[in-house]
């Protein structure tokens, strides 16, 4: 069994069959190796990369994916100018030592005659669930897969996806499924930008406007540092944050939840999380913070 963290330079292993897949994570099990897997949908950035750093200090090995999964984009999404780069990302992997990238072909995921998907339930019904209707459901199907394929004893999410991390434990614990979830923090641009693989989309302009989203979380969490109890007041401030910034920023939603449920508070407390959605020009960005924790200075 090697010491966590070992890392090499050399280009992880790539496995395009899900038997193979499998194969091999059963073997380092075998040999007494802790397997953790990071699920992407490629084009990787720093957001990324600090989940992969985080299953390699903690794993002896480490499994990356990359599937764009179509079962998640909804009509009109942008599924077909995703960005694919799959070269540059097996050269940012290799600095990780991660041990295999597995890359199936649509087919491989979704062979024909395939009419199975999962409702994880209410959780997956609000805030992106109400314009994304069928979103979640591609998000469960597919990692549901995933887990299916790579039997690893942990998994590696972000924070920024926040309500994708809540159906995906929802779903391990209804389904008693023998992975261990773990979360790691949001990663940030320099200006606060959340890191996301669509900030490429974003015009100069665009991505200025967008920093209104980091902004009003902050403004959001000052206030609830400041004594501040009453959602309607901090969501109104924050609110104002994002409306001016004007041009082509159009706020989705941006609500105070209880962190379990994403039911809307009327109250903040320690617990409380803020979430926002916008749409800016094509683009759709979201981003969260927990109000009582610090703000933590960005990463990259």
């Amino acid at each position: 069994m090697s010491a966590f963290g070992n890392h090499t330079s050399e280009k992880p292993r790539i496995i395009r069959s899900s038997d193979q897949m499998r194969n091999f994570v059963r073997n380092q099990q075998a040999d007494g190796n802790r397997v953790g897997v990071v699920p992407t949908m490629g084009a990787l950035h720093a957001g990324h990369l600090s989940l992969v750093q985080a299953s390699t200090d903690q794993c002896d090995c480490t499994v990356v994916t990359i599937f764009i999964n179509p079962t998640q984009f909804g009509p009109g999404e942008d599924f077909q100018k995703y960005p694919r780069t799959l070269e540059s990302d097996l050269g940012a992997l290799s600095h990780y030592g991660v041990s295999a990238l597995f890359v199936p072909e649509v087919e491989v995921m979704y062979p024909p005659g395939h009419a199975t998907s999962i409702d994880v339930g209410q959780v997956s019904r609000l805030c992106e669930g109400v314009r994304r209707t069928t979103h979640f459901q591609g998000v469960a199907t597919v990692v549901m897969k995933l887990f299916q394929i790579i039997p690893a004893n942990c998994a590696f999410f972000g924070q920024k996806d926040y309500q994708q991390t809540l159906v995906i434990r929802r779903m391990v614990e209804d389904l008693n499924v023998p992975v261990q979830i773990v979360v790691c923090p949001i990663v940030r641009e320099s200006d606060g930008l959340a890191l996301s693989s669509r900030n490429v989309y974003l015009s100069a302009d665009q991505r200025r406007q967008a920093l209104s989203l980091s902004r009003a979380l902050r403004h959001g969490r000052d206030l609830f540092a400041g004594g501040e109890l009453d959602a309607k007041k901090i969501v109104s401030t924050m609110r104002r944050v994002i409306d001016e910034a004007s041009g082509d920023i159009m706020p989705d939603y941006l609500i105070l939840a209880d962190p379990l449920t994403l039911e809307e508070s009327a109250e903040a407390n320690q617990e409380t999380i803020a979430l926002v959605a916008a749409q800016v020009g094509a683009t759709r960005l979201i981003d969260n913070h927990v109000l009582s924790h610090p703000w933590l200075e960005p990463l990259v």
